[in-house]
């Protein structure tokens, strides 16, 4: 995406950006482009494994930024990231924000069946009572998610971020693949955005963690295909694509998703499935979980996309109004 962001700079005496454990690279990356010094603060722990944040500057009065995915190990991070808030409300800051580029429990977003919580929703209400004035996250699994809190909420989408990547790959006779029926939504949105057919797969979840695709509704012999998703977790979902497009003709299979979670047995499936790339961004730290797939993998950073829409934040201007100078351009 192009940079929108103002020739002024940001004053860096009025806006503060920190970090949590979870993604100090990608906060870091944010205070790049913003061009203000990432917030003197840590976490530090008791030999019993609690947790105590010190904020080393003042904030008092100023807008705060608190850089925090809610990834593996998703309790601990989300318990840092309310005490990081209630310190920075403690310290007498003016405005607290969460920024969640991954927002763990997204897909505990209602009763599916007896007996069970909606913990999204118990999620959102410890980040307002901890004393969150807003949140920013990146493509939520669900929408409806932003309903669940009575603060502003954010909802950035990635959709910008990795159709620059798709561009680069210049593929002709192509087509997008929506893996289960839940995406058709967003395969559409990319579809208009650069042009091409969308296919969908009948996708069929035997558990938590196995699905079965049964067959394919479009037509895809002979084409490169794009399959896009908001996130790989398991990663049976996009294994058993991959596996049925392969078996209907395909030319090259191309994978996107705004959060590589690669909860295991990711990995391992990923490895052997018969796929040219798989992009994700840095909503969630890599590591050295990726060496199966290395070779294959491309990381895209959506720091820029954090940036303009903290700026934007900070300066009270419209978030949804970078989006349509995005697709305008």
């Amino acid at each position: 995406m192009e940079s929108t962001l103002m020739a002024a700079p940001l004053d860096s005496s009025k806006i503060k950006v920190f970090t949590g454990r979870s993604n100090p690279e990608l906060a870091q990356k944010v205070c790049d482009h913003l061009k203000v010094p990432l917030g003197r603060g840590r976490t530090e722990l008791f030999p019993d494994g609690e947790c105590i944040v010190k904020v080393d500057e003042d904030v008092r009065g100023r807008d705060c930024y608190i850089f925090q995915s809610t990834c593996h190990p998703t309790n601990a991070h989300l318990m840092e990231l309310f005490i990081w808030i209630d310190c920075l409300r403690r310290a007498s800051a003016k405005r607290v924000t969460a920024v969640i580029p991954y927002f763990g429990y997204a897909r505990q977003d209602r009763k599916d069946e007896g007996r069970v919580p909606i913990t999204a929703k118990l999620v959102a209400n410890l980040l307002e009572r901890a004393g969150a004035d807003r949140v920013v996250s990146v493509d939520l699994h669900a929408a409806q998610v932003q309903g669940f809190f009575d603060i502003p909420v954010d909802h950035l989408n990635a959709g910008p971020v990795l159709t620059k990547w798709f561009k680069t790959l210049k593929l002709g006779n192509k087509v997008f693949v929506s893996p289960d029926v839940g995406n058709v939504k967003r395969a559409q949105a990319y579809a208009n955005m650069m042009g091409g057919e969308i296919c969908i797969i009948d996708k069929r979840r035997k558990n938590g963690s196995t699905t079965e695709a049964r067959h394919i509704i479009g037509d895809v012999e002979g084409k490169n295909v794009l399959i896009v998703d908001d996130m790989i977790t398991t990663a049976g979902t996009v294994v058993e694509a991959c596996k049925i497009l392969k078996a209907n003709g395909v030319k090259d299979i191309y994978i996107a998703a705004t959060h590589g979670v690669f909860a295991p047995p990711a990995m391992e499936r990923l490895a052997d499935a018969p796929f040219a790339k798989i992009a994700v961004t840095d909503t969630i730290p890599m590591s050295n979980r990726i060496d199966p797939i290395k070779d294959r993998l491309i990381v895209l950073s959506v720091a820029e996309l954090l940036g303009e829409a903290v700026a934007r934040i900070h300066r009270d201007e419209s978030v949804s109004a970078l989006f349509k100078e995005d697709q305008s351009a």
